[in-house]
């Protein structure tokens, strides 16, 4: 026989007896999302820690990457959950991986949680659900970038009205006219009035230009028989009260 031939007659045998390549690894991440899904289910939510919350809400936004790093980096720049919501959807952009749909999805959770507690506190007299009210502004305004101004507008029985913006400014200042927060109530038919304004600062502690504004809108009201029960300053270390304050 050729020697040749009997080589090449031999060439797809050899083929037969390669190894085949071995299969890829998997990725760390191999089956992370059902095992932290199954341990939300067993011990329930509040059991986890923060970043493992944000994780499994990012999940349905990123359906098919390793999101654990992208939720310690949204804490990481932010500082606590509440923050991540409370940003706005540039700031949340400013964390490599984040794009409009996953920065829209953050503010969609801050804005159902904003309804949810605006629904607390519009169920009944808001002097009688006090800690509901303290939970709804800090979330509505604790991690404020810019000073805002808000006026919570009740009825005859200090039930929510409404909760308007009535002026936005820079991160140390919101303009203030009494006259349009008395012109509105007027508008609402409202009773009474809190006032609401963050410290971008973090330190609620009133300033002695909020004193002067709350006598500037107390004055204006009076007139009108429209009341104004508080002023709440509002910072991410807390709610100052101008009434447990003793500054009106």
């Amino acid at each position: 026989m050729d020697r040749r031939t009997a080589v090449e007659d031999a060439s797809p045998l050899a083929e037969l007896w390669t190894a085949a390549p071995a299969p890829a690894p998997k990725p760390h991440y191999h089956g992370h999302r059902e095992r932290l899904r199954e341990r939300a289910l067993a011990g329930g939510l509040a059991a986890l820690p923060d970043y493992e919350v944000l994780e499994l809400f990012l999940f349905r936004s990123i359906p098919k990457r390793d999101v654990k790093p992208l939720a310690k980096q949204l804490l990481a720049r932010f500082g606590s959950l509440a923050a991540v919501l409370g940003a706005t959807a540039e700031e949340l952009k400013t964390v490599k991986g984040v794009g409009d749909g996953v920065a829209l999805d953050l503010k969609l959770l801050h804005e159902a949680a904003l309804r949810a507690g605006r629904d607390q506190i519009g169920r009944r007299p808001v002097i009688s659900s006090w800690s509901a009210l303290l939970a709804y502004v800090k979330t509505a305004l604790a991690h404020e970038t810019r000073e805002q101004f808000r006026v919570l507008f009740l009825d005859k029985k200090n039930q929510l009205i409404a909760d308007e913006v009535m002026n936005r400014g820079t991160v140390d200042h919101a303009p203030v006219y009494p006259r349009e927060v008395v012109r509105r109530a007027l508008e609402l038919s409202a009773s009474a009035l809190i006032l609401v304004h963050n410290h971008p600062s973090g330190d609620p502690t009133p300033s002695s230009a909020d004193v002067d504004m709350t006598r500037q809108v107390i004055d204006a009201a009076r007139p009108l028989r429209v009341s104004v029960h508080d002023h709440l300053v509002v910072g991410r270390h807390g709610v100052a009260s101008f009434r447990a304050l003793g500054l009106m």
